[in-house]
């Protein structure tokens, strides 16, 4: 007797951008098709909230641990927790190790579409005298160092640098209207650095005088486009803020400062820094990436040479800044993609193509948050700046939408907030 095998979709990644292609293509498609994620970890780690938990004294893990599984369970979605080592794209094969426990062998999964979400790679491990002599807050084991160096007595009041180090873009498959970024994301560096003013004011340890920004690029988040960066520029030079660009990139940190590469250096008693985002060394090898290990693909976020294969989120090479704004929506073109290929969707409700404008909001301490809506980096005209407390408030908002929808926010979610934002 003949078997009918529904088709196997594989997500790899089960943070913003493949937990939200996971459940888009799950409400798409309905039970024709078989869908299976793979993460390291059973939860979600909700990123952007980091810095708010930390100044305010709390355990980020307490709060921004999203558990997936539960979700998972009700779209009918199975869940693998394990470590991606490997992936053939010429046989259609997954090779992961098992994490729940050490010295598991390896295991091997068929696919017929495959969704990489994996992120990238944060090398701090690249950076010397990183982890004696510096802080960061892109997970809840660095946002608690800092919040206990913090709060803890350990800072004392001197002088503050943040910023980041270089990030190499790939040139391969590049689109022309790409500009290269020199940072991988800067907008963190700034919600830290005007949340960290404020902080400093509220326990009197002086306030914007203490820290310096700098940048590898020409200028301090130049994604934002120059319109919203010279606002912010202006901005930061009123609270006595620091500005240093072009430092091209981190060679050393220790107990005194930051060492750039070119000989300039920074004194520093607490150094706040994002690293370079770097490829997982693995996807170096796969024929679908660029130079630097990112996944190369079109508009729709398909790999020309396998059209089975997407990307989605920061291991995407169309993901610049990387920037969660960019997983949702690319995480919702490739829940379309399968839906069409399926026959549950038109090509023309389908084919609709990725625009790399986004929508990001940042803490400012004292209950107020920075608003960007802009894309005029990448040549369009959408350039918004707004700050107050009204987007303190939509970003914890946001926080409690994506809790309770799990993941899967409405598809009027990001237009609804930015007519609140910008409109009314």
């Amino acid at each position: 007797m003949k078997v009918n095998h529904k088709p196997q979709v594989v997500v790899l990644g089960g943070n913003f951008a493949g937990l939200t292609t996971a459940r888009f293509i799950r409400e798409h498609c309905g039970d024709s098709v078989d869908i299976t994620l793979i993460d390291r970890k059973p939860y979600l780690l909700f990123i952007p909230n980091i810095p708010l938990e930390v100044l305010a004294n709390r355990d980020p893990a307490q709060s921004l641990h999203m558990p997936i599984l539960q979700t998972l369970r009700k779209d009918d979605t199975n869940f693998i927790q394990g470590a991606v080592t490997d992936i053939d794209v010429a046989n259609a094969m997954i090779s992961f190790i098992p994490a729940e426990r050490a010295g598991s062998a390896t295991e091997h999964l068929r696919y017929d579409y495959l969704v990489l979400a994996l992120g990238a790679r944060l090398a701090y491990d690249k950076i010397e005298g990183f982890a004696e002599h510096a802080h960061t807050l892109s997970d809840c084991f660095y946002g608690n160092k800092l919040r206990q160096y913090l709060h803890g007595g350990g800072y004392k009041g001197g002088p503050i640098a943040i910023g980041s180090a270089r990030f190499f873009q790939g040139q391969k498959g590049k689109p022309d209207w790409m500009p290269i970024a020199e940072a991988a994301c800067e907008g963190p560096v700034v919600e830290a650095a005007f949340s960290l003013a404020t902080w400093l004011k509220e326990h009197r340890l002086g306030d914007g005088k203490n820290i310096t920004l700098f940048t590898p690029a020409k200028t301090i988040a130049e994604d934002a486009g120059e319109p919203i960066v010279k606002e912010l520029l202006e901005i930061a030079t009123e609270m006595g803020f620091g500005y240093r660009s072009n430092t091209r990139d981190i060679k050393r940190i220790s107990a005194e400062g930051i060492e750039f590469i070119h000989g300039d250096s920074l004194e520093a008693e607490l150094k706040l820094v994002l690293p370079n985002w770097e490829s997982h060394d693995f996807m170096k090898r796969l024929p679908i990436v660029d130079e630097a290990g990112f996944v190369i693909t079109d508009l729709t976020m398909s790999n020309k040479d396998y059209p089975n294969v997407f990307a989605v989120g920061d291991c995407a090479a169309l993901t610049v800044p990387k920037i969660g704004g960019h997983g949702d929506q690319q995480a919702r073109i490739v829940a379309n993609q399968i839906a069409k290929h399926m026959g549950k969707m038109s090509a023309e409700e389908a084919d609709k193509p990725f625009w790399p404008g986004f929508t990001c909001m940042g803490d400012m301490g004292a209950h107020k948050a920075f608003y960007m809506h802009t894309d005029t980096w990448y040549g369009g005209k959408t350039s918004v700046l707004k700050m107050g407390y009204r987007y303190y408030e939509m970003k914890l908002a946001f926080k409690q939408m994506y809790y309770e929808m799990g993941g899967k926010t409405p598809s009027w979610g990001i237009p609804l907030t930015q007519f609140i934002a910008e409109r009314l």
